[in-house]
């Protein structure tokens, strides 16, 4: 033992020990006065990754980490968790980049799995963080401990861990980070003890990069490229991860080299095709029957990007007519193991495509398909309600080229593909989930998204009465930070889509279908929006020109008539 050494621990012994604690040399070598804290060290990370924004809701479990805010952080509060987590998602959409997600302990965990399942299912690389007790007495179960918080957001996460240590939690953010931007991304989960931001923390967090594509087996691909070579009525199916993977002009590329007809997944969240090109042939249909007619008369599916196929509801048939082959091509595993027919080629979709367009060869008399005839009957003019034809048919004359769609009326999405036809990247969202309350706070995050990079564009967000009144507080965050979003609530007073599930599923008499007497103007006023009922198309076209050049979010509601959509 030194002098000093044995000095301090005298002196410590009479003083106390949080005296004696405060000057003997740690293992750095530093004081505990100058080591940096938990809270110092995750910060810095955080800023280095680029995760400098965080969406949430503060809780008492939270505080201890939003506790002196960095000014160079921007902390984007939603009135509830799930409108959080989905802000995130199309923030993380738009930006091509993870984002930030910050929830109370259990309670905001729960309210927020709805939109983790959205966001699991469309591959969105989110860190999602919750508060929780403190460990000193986290044996004896208190108010707001979570003792199983590390398995309620599964299976919905790609991880989830509750450091094991106070010192452990950079190193778990840097894995949490590193999780979910591999392939197939996703979100991440951890759990954080709020006495663990004030602990010493080891040193300086460690900063890895990791790749963020797989290149495909360029063996397999080669046989690819012959079997697609010498397919001779070839159609393709691109999904929803050729967008997401930064892939339209490759896809563009290998559809007009192949020269064959170019489909867009059922339900899809995203568009990877533009919808105006002359091999475009429309949407898959969603049941197994009807895949099987469309596919029928081609020898060869190519089916990249997407789930082979995305079904629902269950109307039987064969998954593929005989004759027919499929390949398929996803940097998703489970995907490839969950197809019900087909080979299946897992590796990065854009790189797949970049070398497929090299690797085929198409014979040069191959006849191409005549291109999509849509429905664009008028019915205009208008007075409410409307059909929603005739809303999306206004729409259309108003729409800027380069805005942006987030779609949640899922009663009118033929309308909104016949008239509203996507022609960009990043042009169209939708949530992959199934369920309804995602639409709204996603289109917050794709416009706080398109802010963030630098991008100036409106966002249309077209969503039902029903799917608006789910997370209807989320237009709070876009008036707080005046968004140039436009929200068409289409009124329709029902849930019509259960509607035509309940005449397919020979369900009658379902209770809960009705809306009556919802003042969506007045909730909108209330929530800082401006806020606008129509009469008739001329009054839509008028106001929606008008939102498109004012300073922050409209509310435009428009009576709607009551439409069955067609299931399968």
């Amino acid at each position: 033992m030194t002098h000093d050494f044995a000095q301090a621990t005298l002196l410590g012994k009479l003083l106390g020990n949080t005296w004696q604690s405060a000057f003997i040399p740690t293992a750095k070598g530093l004081t505990m006065a100058d080591q940096k804290t938990v809270h110092d060290v995750t910060y810095d990370l955080l800023r280095t990754l680029g995760l400098t924004t965080v969406f949430g809701n503060p809780g008492s479990t939270e505080q201890s980490f939003l506790r002196d805010f960095p000014d160079d952080f921007t902390y984007v509060l939603a009135l509830q968790e799930a409108s959080a987590l989905a802000m995130a998602d199309g923030f993380a959409q738009s930006t091509g980049r993870p984002a930030l997600v910050n929830l109370h302990t259990a309670a905001g965990t729960g309210n927020a799995m709805g939109s983790l399942i959205a966001s699991y299912r469309a591959n969105t690389p989110l860190i999602i963080t919750a508060g929780q007790q403190a460990r000193e007495m986290s044996i004896t179960d208190p108010y707001l401990n979570n003792p199983r918080a590390t398995e309620l957001p599964q299976p919905w996460v790609k991880w989830s861990y509750e450091p094991v240590r106070a010192e452990d939690v950079p190193a778990a953010f840097m894995q949490a980070y590193a999780i979910a931007m591999q392939p197939p991304m996703g979100p991440v989960f951890l759990s954080i003890p709020l006495d663990d931001w004030d602990k010493p923390a080891l040193g300086p967090a460690v900063v890895r990069t990791v790749s963020e594509r797989v290149a495909p087996d360029a063996g397999r691909l080669a046989e690819f490229a012959e079997r697609i070579s010498a397919a001779k009525r070839p159609m393709v199916l691109f999904g929803p991860e050729v967008d997401r993977a930064g892939g339209w002009d490759a896809g563009i590329a290998f559809a007009e080299k192949l020269g064959a007809p170019v489909y867009g997944s059922a339900l899809g969240d995203r568009v990877s095709f533009p919808e105006t090109h002359p091999l475009y042939a429309g949407v898959m249909p969603m049941t197994i029957a009807e895949v099987e007619q469309t596919v029928h008369g081609h020898d060869l599916v190519v089916v990249v990007g997407a789930q082979v196929f995305r079904y629902y509801p269950y109307v039987a048939g064969e998954y593929l007519p005989e004759g027919t082959e499929l390949l398929q091509i996803t940097s998703d595993t489970h995907l490839s193991a969950v197809a019900p027919v087909g080979d299946s080629l897992t590796g990065d979709v854009t790189t797949a495509l970049t070398q497929l367009t090299e690797l085929i060869e198409v014979p040069a008399d191959r006849q191409r398909p005549a291109p999509l005839v849509r429905d664009l009957h008028s019915d205009l003019p208008a007075q409410a309600p409307m059909t929603s034809n005739a809303v999306y048919e206004v729409i259309s004359s108003v729409k800027p080229d380069d805005a942006s769609v987030v779609m949640e009326s899922t009663s009118t999405m033929v309308d909104l593909f016949n008239w509203l036809p996507t022609t960009h990247s990043q042009g169209f969202f939708a949530t992959p989930s199934g369920g309804i309350g995602w639409g709204v706070p996603a289109a917050v995050g794709v416009a706080l998204g398109d802010r963030a990079r630098g991008v100036k564009r409106n966002i249309i967000a077209t969503i039902g009465d029903g799917s608006f009144e789910y997370s209807i507080q989320a237009i709070w965050t876009a008036a707080q930070h005046k968004l140039p979003i436009v929200f068409v609530v289409l009124r329709n007073g029902e849930y019509a889509i259960l509607k035509s599930f309940a005449l397919l599923e020979k369900t009658p008499n379902v209770p809960g279908l009705q809306l009556p007497d919802l003042d969506i103007t007045s909730l909108a006023t209330g929530f800082g929006c401006r806020a606008v009922e129509v009469d008739d198309s001329d009054m839509l076209a008028q106001e929606l020109t008008t939102a498109l050049n004012a300073d922050g979010p409209t509310v435009i509601v428009v009576p709607t008539i009551p439409q069955l959509p067609h299931l399968g």
